[in-house]
């Protein structure tokens, strides 16, 4: 109790503090900023000011980490929780940020550890069951100025970290309720398999491919089309799109 008292204070004071002039610039860089309404844009600054303090920004690979890094990542990753809390992200520790595409030792996609591609494959980001997240920077940068493709790195990853709440990687976030858990295992089970004979019958799809090789990666590979794709998925996956809706609290293909 007294920690959830000096943290709640410390945002406060945090976020009474006025948004960084020199920060600005890279909020304007991201597409999506510019389709959130003023109260939503208000909001996205307060917790990317909040974001920005409580977490580590370490380089890797000689990479000396700058306010850019800092507030494009954290822009793109509170825009996943900005009707939701700074808390659905309280086991993210550190941000690891590499100047472009990486090896990892781990190779295995589960609830066990690591969420990411296999280590033969250049990684443009990776989320750790303990609490780290890793990115590419280039990848990171493209995938935040390109707000169309479906394709963004940092919604991939800190989707994995909400899935991950429970302590495993198996494509379920928190849900409210009962009824809503059990509508969205319904409907993602149904989409993951579609996806998976799209797949494998080598039909193009909107949903990313990689998407169907496990729930996990589904349910971040959904995120990214939400965010970026929100109108054609509504149309093409209407129940799907409702699902994420529902849990986000957000509506991206109004925007």
């Amino acid at each position: 109790m007294p920690f959830t008292f000096l943290r709640n204070w410390k945002r406060k004071r945090i976020m009474k503090q006025p948004f960084p002039a020199t920060w600005e610039p890279h909020l304007h860089g991201l597409p999506f900023f510019h389709q959130l309404n003023g109260e939503e844009q208000a909001k996205l600054r307060r917790m990317v000011q909040v974001f920005v303090a409580e977490k580590d920004f370490e380089g890797c690979g000689g990479l000396k980490i700058d306010n850019s890094m800092r507030v494009g990542i954290a822009a793109q990753a509170c825009l996943l929780i900005l009707h939701l809390d700074h808390d659905w992200y309280h086991r993210v520790r550190t941000i690891l940020v590499y100047p472009s595409s990486f090896r990892s030792s781990f190779s295995e996609t589960g609830p066990g550890g690591v969420v990411g591609p296999p280590s033969s494959a250049a990684h443009a980001g990776e989320a750790w069951l303990g609490g780290e997240v890793i990115f590419a920077w280039d990848s990171a940068f493209a995938g935040g100025r390109d707000g169309e493709d479906g394709r963004n790195p940092v919604f991939h990853e800190f989707a994995h970290k909400l899935d991950m709440l429970d302590g495993y990687a198996d494509g379920t976030p928190p849900l409210a309720s009962r009824e809503q858990a059990e509508a969205w295992r319904a409907i993602a089970t149904q989409s993951f398999h579609e996806l998976r004979q799209d797949a494998e019958a080598r039909r193009r799809t909107l949903l990313d491919p990689y998407g169907a090789t496990s729930p996990a990666e589904f349910f971040a590979v959904s995120t990214e089309c939400f965010f970026e794709q929100g109108r054609q998925l509504k149309a093409e996956h209407p129940s799907l799109y409702d699902q994420l809706r529902r849990f986000y609290r957000q509506d991206p293909a109004l925007r």
